[in-house]
């Protein structure tokens, strides 16, 4: 199974369509066998859905995500586990354990949101809720 985080400084990056760069780890039996750092190629929100499939990933650990970026996924058959934060290796060890606690649900972005205050962010991404309290409401 390959699963991708998105990643920086050995750490998850918090907004999915931002990451520059992704760890992709090949686990086998509930264990992480190998690990590798690949750059996005300057690939961005709409086209990362696409490059994580070429590479053969089935799950993401991210960060914050949007509800667009998320269903884009899901048509590209991987599975989201978003909402993550710390070491990369070690929320990926946690989800092949079943331990990984994720929110289970997109976020807009990295950034907190009072609720109807977006400081200028339009968090609808392309028309789909992203999916918590006070945001997607516009």
């Amino acid at each position: 199974m390959k699963i991708a985080a998105t990643y920086l400084n050995g750490e998850i990056f918090q907004h999915f369509g931002h990451s520059e760069f992704f760890k992709i780890y090949q686990a086998e039996n509930g264990e992480i066998k190998s690990g590798e750092v690949i750059s996005a190629d300057g690939f961005g929100h709409g086209a990362l859905a696409g490059f994580l499939k070429e590479r053969g990933v089935e799950a993401l650990v991210c960060g914050g995500i949007g509800g667009g970026a998320v269903s884009a996924l899901a048509q590209a058959g991987i599975k989201v586990y978003a909402g993550a934060s710390g070491s990369a290796d070690d929320c990926v060890a946690a989800l092949l354990s079943g331990t990984l606690e994720f929110s289970g649900e997109a976020n807009c972005s990295h950034h907190a949101h009072e609720h109807g205050e977006h400081g200028g962010h339009d968090c609808s991404h392309g028309g789909h809720d992203c999916g918590h309290g006070g945001c997607g409401h516009h």
